[in-house]
């Protein structure tokens, strides 16, 4: 990821030539799109809301940690949300409703977190549709949340949320392969919310962002939690293998640890000797990876959960947005 992150954030020669096969891909998107709002490919429409959180680059922007801040905000408002993911990484057929034997292994490891997280009814599977209607048939959730999927249209939707990183923003401003977004930044006109993903600022203002704040780090073997600051003095190997891994360590550095980088892909599938380093430092985990880790008897081994904090206005606008449909609870 490091090497296509160098091409895809800087304007460069491989980035120029792959312009035409941009266009061709931009062109493709479009249609696409085009095509279902025309109604020429068939999407469907479900009984309850459908809130989809997704971005247009590829790539970390805090997808998962928002998704879950969001299913407790709902359900504190008296809602009963559940979740579809695609449970990319997982090891299963059609669609699955997800329960606490299934590993990420299984359903994928950020399938694994949020259902962890939440207790929220959730069903994985690569068809949207279908995963969604499982989850009505076997759940009593009022309300949907799609883990990405800002560009399944096959599946309508009733509130978009677009993530937007603020550190990186949209790297060369090129779509794929030339660059890293998904969909022409113009996209972003078309959504209903637009958040950025930023530092931690004034949660009284106007504009929409979110920030993740770390919580008390946590021993994979014994559950022993410990605050983030008792790791200072020595250092400390820094373990992630997320969309974003640059955002960890540095997150980590801002509280005053010396880190020691050790970056995998995304969704990479761990064995223990990745997490073993000849020393007696600790190694602290994001807790996306710490979900397939479990069973690892690796000593001094931690994992730092993250919450995602969310503006005033970002809060009141999607509930503000909600309070359209019918029922009484949308009233």
């Amino acid at each position: 990821m490091k090497r296509i992150d160098a091409y895809w954030y800087s304007q460069n020669p491989v980035a120029w030539l792959l312009l035409p096969v941009a266009a061709f891909y931009c062109l493709i998107v479009f249609i696409r799109r085009v095509f279902y709002r025309t109604g020429i490919f068939k999407s469907f429409k479900l009984s309850v809301p459908v809130i989809i959180v997704g971005n247009i680059t590829v790539g970390g922007t805090g997808k998962t940690p928002l998704l879950v801040a969001l299913c407790e905000l709902l359900k504190s408002q008296g809602y009963k949300p559940g979740v579809i993911s695609r449970g990319y990484g997982g090891d299963f057929e059609g669609e699955h409703l997800v329960d606490d034997s299934d590993s990420a292994d299984v359903i994928g490891d950020e399938p694994c977190l949020i259902h962890a997280r939440t207790r929220c009814p959730l069903v994985v599977g690569r068809d949207r549709v279908a995963a969604a209607e499982l989850l009505l048939s076997e759940s009593d959730c009022d309300i949907i949340l799609s883990d990405d999927g800002l560009q399944h249209y096959r599946l309508q939707r009733d509130v978009e949320i677009a993530i937007v990183d603020t550190n990186r923003q949209f790297g060369n401003g090129f779509c794929l392969p030339s660059g890293p977004l998904r969909e022409p930044a113009s996209r972003l006109n078309q959504v209903d919310i637009v958040v950025d993903h930023g530092s931690a600022r004034d949660a009284d203002a106007k504009e929409e962002y979110f920030f993740l704040k770390f919580s008390d780090a946590v021993n994979l073997q014994t559950n022993e939690t410990m605050s983030i600051e008792s790791f200072k003095g020595v250092p400390v190997h820094a373990v992630a293998g997320i969309g974003h891994p640059k955002r960890f360590f540095d997150q980590l550095r801002r509280v005053g640890l010396e880190v020691i980088e050790h970056d995998y892909p995304d969704h990479h599938k761990y064995i223990s000797s990745d997490l073993v380093f000849n020393d007696n430092y600790n190694v602290l985990l994001t807790e996306k990876d710490a979900v397939k880790c479990q069973d690892f008897s690796v000593e001094s081994l931690w994992y730092v959960p993250v919450s995602a904090e969310l503006s005033k206005s970002f809060r009141q606008n999607l509930l503000s947005k909600l309070k359209q449909f019918s029922g009484s609870k949308y009233e």
